[in-house]
């Protein structure tokens, strides 16, 4: 551990992550420029001299959770406790100055611009200085227009950073891939950022304002840090963005994550590739293709339907409908009939009809995904739709997501149904005598469903992969036993 020159004793600091995978990223970016800069990384924040939590500002339930966490941080401030609580992350660089004078309980809100220099910016805060927050701007305005100009563009992108700075480049490996993060758990999972920010312009969605434009990481990074994820013990990769259809389109080249993906598949160690957060209407045949036949990449698509009603979707400013979203379904399942499909779907958007409302359910019937979200349509601060009449009462839409999620928990549970006698690869993320918990391909963390697997054995170990056979279902989750169990030794010693 290197002091920092103008400190006597190691300060420490607990970091705390809200909301999706890629501020996990973005956490473990920040995690490493602290503890690069003599900051001791602690788990605990009642024994932390600082609280940095990383908010989520993407609707309105993310806002107030994102809060509370930041007023139960600061009610340890005291003689024992922590000296300063700061707010960092999607709404801190949302609201800024706005949120920093609403929410005095916080001693200071960093904007992404702040990231670079976190570890000065904290120790100041702990010393009392005051830090004056940011004013709120469109961060796609930082951006060329042309994605392929994007590159030479000096912005702080969160989860991007590299280690340009001799500082930083000190604290890395003698050897190996030197990359700008800190694992913050030893989990065998891990998000891996592909991109950031997004070019398209869906009514209902604030998040390139704060994200900004689309921004492709380059192959070469991607691949330095998966090997480094793979000596840190990671055996499957979520590979997470905004848009990750979008992939290389500032790069020059629409078809690089066809190219990515079996690259990442074959980084020793790495034993299953997941992409996630998919547009519709960006999808392509050889990406298709490349997802459902390649070895170590899973078969799954998390894919961003939001509706099926042709006339809510262009209301949304978005494309396809349930004819269009049925031949991409139909396309995939005729190459990989287990291959795993997600979707969010939003209810009571503005204008929206009986007759939309019967069309979205006439899709989810059809299409049989293996999980769906229901969210119910919120005005969202500087979006299109906060602007639109036709606005759906709040109680008609609180029955529509009543009687859509009732609908998607019938279907899906269906749909697992369907995978009994399904071989299936499980990564165990947790065990307990013959019996364990974790997730088949078809099954991201989080968000989707688990699988029990029963009569486990010595070979078993958390964090490695077992092939089992599904035997039963509760809801979207599976049961499933050890294929082939009678070739092995159970876990009592006897024959199995």
């Amino acid at each position: 551990m290197v002091s920092h020159p103008l400190t006597t004793t190691t300060q420490r600091v607990a970091l705390v992550t809200l909301g999706c995978a890629r501020n996990e990223v973005d956490s473990e970016e920040l995690a490493a420029r602290l503890e690069a800069d003599g900051w001791e990384l602690v788990e605990n924040p009642a024994d932390a001299d600082a609280v940095v939590v990383n908010t989520c500002g993407f609707v309105e339930a993310a806002k107030k959770d994102s809060i509370d966490t930041l007023l139960s941080a600061a009610d340890l401030k005291g003689a024992h406790g922590p000296r300063a609580v700061v707010a960092v992350g999607c709404l801190a660089e949302r609201y800024g100055a706005e949120l920093a004078a609403s929410l005095p309980e916080a001693d200071a809100v960093l904007g992404f611009d702040d990231y670079p220099d976190v570890a000065a910016r904290l120790r100041a805060i702990v010393a009392g200085e005051v830090h004056e927050a940011h004013t709120p701007r469109d961060r796609r305005t930082l951006m060329p227009i042309s994605p392929v100009d994007r590159d030479a563009a000096t912005v702080t992108i969160p989860g991007h950073g590299s280690n340009d700075d001799d500082s930083l480049i000190a604290h890395a490996p003698a050897s190996g891939p030197r990359v700008l993060r800190r694992r913050l758990d030893d989990s065998p999972v891990a998000p891996l950022k592909l991109a950031s920010g997004c070019d398209r312009r869906c009514a209902f969605c604030a998040i390139p304002r704060f994200r900004g434009s689309f921004v492709s990481r380059r192959p070469t990074d991607v691949v330095a840090e998966a090997r480094w994820l793979a000596q840190q013990g990671v055996r499957e990769l979520v590979l997470v963005s905004e848009n990750s259809t979008s992939y290389g389109k500032d790069l020059g080249d629409l078809h690089l994550l066809e190219t990515l993906l079996p690259e990442l598949a074959a980084v020793e160690g790495v034993e299953r590739v997941r992409l996630s957060y998919l547009q519709p209407a960006e999808m392509r045949p050889d990406l298709v293709k490349v997802l459902t036949s390649t070895a170590g990449v899973a078969p799954y698509f998390d894919l961003s339907f939001q509706h099926a009603s042709p006339s809510v979707l262009r209301r949304m400013r978005r494309f396809g409908g349930t004819e269009a979203f049925l031949e991409l379904i139909a396309a995939i399942r005729a190459r990989s009939p287990e291959a795993g499909i997600r979707s969010n779907v939003i209810v009571g958007f503005p204008g929206e009809t009986d007759a939309d409302v019967t069309e979205l359910e006439r899709f989810l019937t059809e299409a049989r995904l293996d999980a769906v979200g229901v969210f119910g349509y919120s005005d969202e601060d500087g979006t299109e739709a906060a602007s639109y009449g036709e606005k759906i009462e709040p109680s008609v839409i609180m029955d529509r997501v009543a009687r859509l999620t009732d609908l998607v928990e019938e279907l899906t549970a269906q749909r697992a149904e369907d995978r009994i006698g399904e071989r299936i690869r499980v990564l165990l993320e947790s065990r307990d005598g013959d019996e364990g918990e974790g997730r088949a391909a078809h099954q991201a963390p989080e968000v989707d469903g688990s699988t029990r697997v029963h009569r486990l054995t010595l070979q078993h170990a958390v964090g490695g992969f077992v092939d089992a056979i599904v035997t039963g279902t509760e809801g979207v989750d599976l049961v499933a036993d050890v294929a082939d169990v009678a070739d092995v030794v159970d876990v009592a010693g006897g024959s199995a």
